[in-house]
Formats: C-alpha cells, structure tokens, sequence
C-alpha cells in the first residue's frame, strides 16, 4: 500500500514516490478554482523537500491567476492568523507537521483562517478529480510572487490576549525544543518577549530534524536533561508545524500529549466556564475535568477542522485533540502551541503552584494505543464485523461518529481506520492499568486478531 493520505486534513505523502510535483500542482491548481481568483498565502515547515513542493504550489496557483503572498519558513497557525490580517481569500501550508521529514503534505486553509470543513474539502476534492481548472492565459498570470512575514503579527496577537506583565515578572527559565521546525522562529522570540530565560534546542531551521517531529514523551529526552542541568521551569516539545505541543515538568518528567488538552481545559475553564471541544478518542480525563466546573464537552470525528467547526458553533472555551494540540479562541479557533504556552504561563504566573503540581491534580486514567495489521482489502470489513459483534452483545453504549467506540462505566474502547496505513488503530481507555488491560483484550477478541 503506497504511503499517500488524502482527506480532510489535506493531502500528504512520500516524496518522490506518491507525493509529486505533479500532484502537488494538480491540487494547487484545483485549490486556486476553487477559491477563486485573489491572495493566497504560502508558507512552509523545515524539510528538506519544502522548497520544491512550495514551489509546485507556487506554480499551480499562479496558474489560475491567484496572487502569491511567500511567507517562507513559518508555523501554520501564523499563516491563519495571517489570512485576515493581509487580506487573502485563502492559503496553502507546506507541511506534513508530526510526520517523518521524508513526508510532505498540503494542508488548506479557507477566507477566516481554519481549515477547510469537511464537505468544503470534498468539493476541493471533486474539482481536483474533475481536472476541469479555472486557467488564465499568458497575459493573466500574476508576473511575480510577493514576500511577507507573519510571525510578527503573530506575535502581536499573542501580545494582546495575555497578561505580558505578570508573566514577566516571574522570570521563568523554560527549556524548548523546537525539533528544527519552523518554531524556532516563533517560540524563543514569543518565551523572551514573556520575560523568560529560553533554554533553546534545536532551533536552527536550516537543520534537519533532530527527532521525529511528534510530541511524545519519547521524544523528549533531549529537553528533559536540559531542564534537569538548567533548572528550568518546564519544558516544551514542538511540532513540525506549530500546531502540537507536550510539556516537561520541573522535575524533568516527560508529559504525555494526552495531558496538554486536559490541563488546558482547567485553565480556560477557571477563567470563564463554557463548552468544551474535542474528539471522540482524546481522553476522558476532558470531561472529568469539565465536570469539575458543570462544563458541557462536544466530541467531533477526528480532525482539526471538526474541531474548529464545533467550536464556532458552541462558542467553545477551549478545544482541542489528545495529540497535544490545543485551540484557544481568544487567539483563533485552531491548533496553536504558542497560545498554548501563552495560557499555560499566564496561570503558572498567577500560581504558587509548579506544572508538576498542575499536572497531578488532573483525573489519573491509563491509555493504551496499538495498531492492528489488517489487509487493505479487509479493513473496512473488519470494522464492520467489530461493530456487529459489539452491537449484538451490547455490553456497553456504542459510538458510531468516528469509527466503532464503545463506551463502559469505567473506560472505553475506539477502533477506528487508519487515514495512512494498512491497519486499524485501536485506543483504549481506563481507571488503572489492569481493566486497560481487560478492555485491550476484550477489544482484540471482537477483532479476531
């Protein structure tokens, strides 16, 4: 099964084998039909095939007649933000965020900076498979690309919506590592202008990778030793595309990316109390800390653009997925690190309390996620055969938003198709270890595998 992923988040592969310049000018072309002809944004991440594929992009939309605005290297929510603030109808990120750098992916953002919705994406979809692209002639392609820089608008709206002051007066010392992701030109300058002391690692854009770009605990023994030589504060773990963001605690433990949301949940909901966006396999620990201030949570399918959607709609407080992003309206509706660390700094400022102490003062539950080999030919008809098997039994309530997830008074249990691979990811969700245990086994008998 070749390795290219095309869906509502966008299309993403491997370069040089799915991922093409051919494709990528095909979707640009078919992107810029669709939007109709006016100012798109480009921008893109750190990998080495970046500079191709922008350019591909570059093509396709001039092609259609649309005017190119380059931001350059720069974070994806910088180019949300950006959308409004220069007046485009639309922009293009060149990026394949948490994935390894020999993929790549367009991601598409529409007139008011969020990702396209998921009907919009499939009429991008239909247009791009039609081939039937709005052209102009010689006389109408725009004769050059203009040249922004959106990271200081970011900035100034991150400027605006917390509380600068009392965050510099506590002169935190925080350790980052920006994975030599476009986050090396946002974060350090956003943490100094908090009045930080920045342990920066990995922030030199013209690097490759230090790690793969997926905010794990795994993935952050780098910055667990600095905070534990330097005496930091915290630590933060980036991205490929400033989206995504997992903590270091004080005492150099490594936080799952489960625990960003819930604890950003807690505090946007001690600021002011209202809905609660995430999907339907981000942990339950959302709604047990919801339930602490009488918080409604609505879960989506899986994906960003379900999230924002669900957020404008219940004019949410907060939202977000397990995956360590995080969407703080008052910045914008989507995925933001930096606004994470704008919040996350702004309490720690106004507390007595360290994040350890943050951190374990959340509902301790288990999660176990695996993935479940299956032949493409029979992954749909394997899930299918776990939702009747669940159905019969109905031992427990049955979700059908995204996938199969079946609900117990004391955990849970999603499966759902991978978007990527040949497989079935299976997540799993308990009080303690041993019913996680249980519900994984329970969950692979039903499977037959």
């Amino acid at each position: 099964m070749k390795p290219l992923k095309i869906g509502i988040g966008g299309v993403r592969g491997v370069v040089g084998e799915t991922f093409t310049p051919e494709l990528v000018v095909g979707f640009a072309q078919a992107f810029g039909s669709y939007l109709g002809r006016g100012r798109v944004l480009v921008c893109r991440d750190t990998r080495p095939s970046g500079p191709m594929v922008a350019a591909a992009v570059t093509a396709g939309l001039l092609a259609t007649g649309n005017e190119v605005v380059d931001l350059g290297i720069c974070p994806t929510p910088s180019l949300q933000l950006a959308v409004g603030w220069l007046g485009a109808i639309g922009g293009v990120s060149v990026t394949a965020g948490h994935n390894p750098a020999h993929w790549n992916a367009l991601k598409f953002v529409r007139h008011d900076g969020i990702y396209l919705a998921a009907s919009q994406a499939e009429e991008l979809l239909d247009v791009y498979h039609q081939g039937r692209f709005d052209k102009v002639g010689w006389g109408g392609i725009p004769t050059r690309v203009e040249k922004a820089e959106a990271i200081g608008h970011h900035l100034e709206v991150l400027r605006a919506q917390f509380d600068i002051e009392r965050v510099r007066a506590r002169r935190f010392r925080v350790a980052v590592d920006c994975c030599n992701g476009p986050c090396s030109l946002l974060s350090p300058r956003w943490l100094e202008e908090l009045g930080c002391e920045v342990l920066a690692i990995n922030d030199d854009p013209a690097s490759p990778f230090a790690h793969t770009p997926e905010p794990k605990p795994e993935n952050a023994a780098q910055v667990r030793a600095v905070v534990k030589a330097g005496r930091a504060d915290l630590g933060l773990v980036h991205d490929g595309d400033g989206e995504r963001l997992s903590l270091v605690d004080e005492r150099g433990r490594a936080l799952s990316e489960e625990l960003t949301l819930p604890l950003a949940v807690d505090l946007a909901l001690q600021e002011h109390v209202g809905p609660v966006v995430t999907n339907v396999c981000t942990s339950m620990a959302v709604e047990l800390v919801a339930e602490r201030y009488g918080a409604p949570v609505i879960r989506t399918p899986v994906g960003q653009p379900f999230i924002s959607e669900a957020m404008l709609d219940h004019r949410a407080v907060i939202g977000g997925e397990g995956n360590g992003s995080v969407a703080v309206p008052r910045v914008q509706p989507t995925h933001d690190s930096a606004a994470t660390i704008g919040l996350l700094l702004s309490h720690l400022a106004a507390s007595d309390r360290p994040l350890s102490a943050l951190a374990d003062a959340l509902p301790q539950t288990v999660m176990v996620k695996e993935h479940v080999p299956v032949e493409p030919n029979l992954i749909y008809r394997a899930l299918q055969d776990f939702r009747d098997a669940v159905q019969e039994e109905a031992e427990g309530r049955v979700d059908l938003l995204d996938g199969v997830k079946v609900g117990f008074a004391d955990g849970w249990v999603h499966v759902r198709a991978s978007n990527t691979e040949s497989m079935l990811r299976l997540i799993v969700e308990a009080h303690d270890a041993a019913r996680a245990s249980e519900l994984v086994d329970w969950a692979h008998d039903r499977l037959g595998r």
